[in-house]
């Protein structure tokens, strides 16, 4: 019983997979929210705010609900995504990223957000007046500083990403080999009698994988605050 069977294998490696590909997806749009929330004052900001954080308060069944609405077979955005680029995302594996990434897009952007907050704008200020262009400014001088916490808000995403369970349920529901994450099986594991030897050793692959993670985000802080350092 200590050995994962093929589809407690096919759940681990499906929770990688959208893990994954909602972190990548999602990154640069965190970076640029975070760096507009830090850096610029504009009507609305407060509720823009609001909006991007209200998946961390609400009931995760409700957002998922909320994509099912959207992004369902019969919803606005799903039926035109279907009958115009022939894509789905309801009950397959790309739905459960998209419902691990806005589950996971809070935390990365209040991550990144403060990392920018916490950059000298006298550094950007300095580089505009000699002629930097504002994405020369960005590149060269608010990426490089907010890197730390860029990576930590990835991180965030990610460990967030493996762990969900309300969202993607509603949403894609749990079918073994298609949507069925590390979390949904564990879930499915609960209702079987006798199931606990294997929901312990899931509960440490998922402990594992998020400690991992971890580890990797703090090494390459580490030597990001090394490198002006060289």
């Amino acid at each position: 019983m200590t050995a994962l069977t093929p589809e407690e294998i096919a759940a681990v490696v499906l929770s990688l997979r959208v893990a994954s590909v909602a972190t990548l997806a999602s990154l640069p749009f965190a970076i640029a929210l975070g760096w507009l929330l830090a850096r610029r004052r504009f009507p609305g900001r407060l509720l823009l705010d609001a909006l991007v954080h209200l998946p961390l308060v609400l009931p995760p069944v409700v957002t998922g609900y909320a994509l099912l609405v959207l992004f369902g077979r019969q919803g606005t955005v799903g039926a035109w995504l279907q009958d115009t680029l022939g894509v789905s995302l309801a009950f397959r594996w790309t739905g459960a990223a998209l419902a691990c990434a806005v589950m996971g897009f809070p935390l990365m952007v209040r991550a990144i957000r403060l990392s920018i907050e916490a950059v000298d704008a006298r550094l950007e200020n300095a580089a505009a007046t000699l002629g930097a262009s504002p994405w020369r400014v960005f590149t060269g001088i608010t990426l490089p500083l907010a890197w730390p916490g860029i990576v930590a808000g990835a991180v965030l995403g990610f460990a967030k990403a493996v762990g969900e369970f309300g969202a993607t349920i509603t949403f894609v529901s749990s079918i073994p080999g298609e949507t069925q994450t590390l979390s949904s099986a564990i879930y499915a594991l609960l209702q079987v009698p006798g199931g606990e030897a294997r929901v312990w050793l899931l509960c440490g692959v998922s402990v594992a994988i998020s400690f991992a993670a971890m580890l990797a985000a703090e090494a390459l802080a580490q030597r990001q605050r090394r490198e002006p350092a060289a």
